[in-house]
């Protein structure tokens, strides 16, 4: 009898790296008339983010330029990381995730393509804006970066599950393994300037079809 994998049972996805630990996300306690100052604040943070990098996100230049106080910034976001954290949150779920949501996956499609599909949508938000990228594996390091892990699995995982339904377990477990250490490689060596954003996504595709390759779908 064939040991498979159900939709109950894909918990995680070669897509991250390193596992995901248990985490914590701070509220932000505003009220509607805080919302407009609030993006705002987000949106300048991501400005310096992709244009001048991690450091440059500095609060008395963010409060400067959204013209509001260091209180106010304190007030709703505790720390600079805390405040990073929240305009990488912001900017993923606009950029990364919100696609996957509206993605569905077909009966014809094979498995391949499903997880290209998948990763297409992950990572090409990156090619174009790399700046993002480079932030992002910094802010993994940073206290409550787990956070960004967890974020992104809680989007991943069901477009996830359903191109892995069925699937065999060992092979899951393969592509669980050898993805996510070349991912994290990957992701690594672009962010030490060895690589070039655009290595990755091909890379990728070419580990995908290698452990793919000649693999049939025969889940019901």
């Amino acid at each position: 009898m064939s040991n498979r994998v159900t939709l109950g049972t894909v918990t995680r996805l070669p897509i991250y790296g390193k596992g995901v630990g248990t985490v914590t996300t701070a509220a932000v306690d505003a009220g509607d008339d805080a919302t407009p100052q609030r993006d705002r604040i987000l949106d300048i943070v991501v400005e310096l983010l992709e244009t001048e990098g991690y450091d440059a996100v500095q609060l008395r230049e963010v409060a400067r330029r959204a013209r509001t106080s260091l209180a106010t910034i304190y007030k709703r976001y505790g720390t600079r990381d805390e405040l990073i954290l929240a305009a990488l949150e912001c900017w993923m779920a606009e950029n990364r995730y919100a696609a996957l949501a509206t993605q569905t996956h077909r009966a014809d499609e094979s498995l391949y393509d499903g997880m290209m599909r998948v990763l297409r949508t992950i990572f090409e938000p990156w090619e174009q804006h790399p700046g993002m990228l480079k932030a992002y594996f910094r802010a993994r390091s940073a206290p409550g970066g787990q956070r960004l892990l967890r974020k992104g699995l809680d989007a991943v995982v069901p477009a996830g599950m359903e191109v892995l339904a069925g699937v065999d377990a060992s092979l899951v477990h393969d592509l669980d393994r050898i993805l996510s250490s070349l991912v994290y490689g990957l992701l690594a060596r672009f962010a030490a300037d060895e690589i070039e954003i655009k290595e990755v996504l091909p890379t990728l595709e070419r580990a995908v079809h290698r452990l793919t390759s000649g693999y049939q779908n025969t889940a019901s």
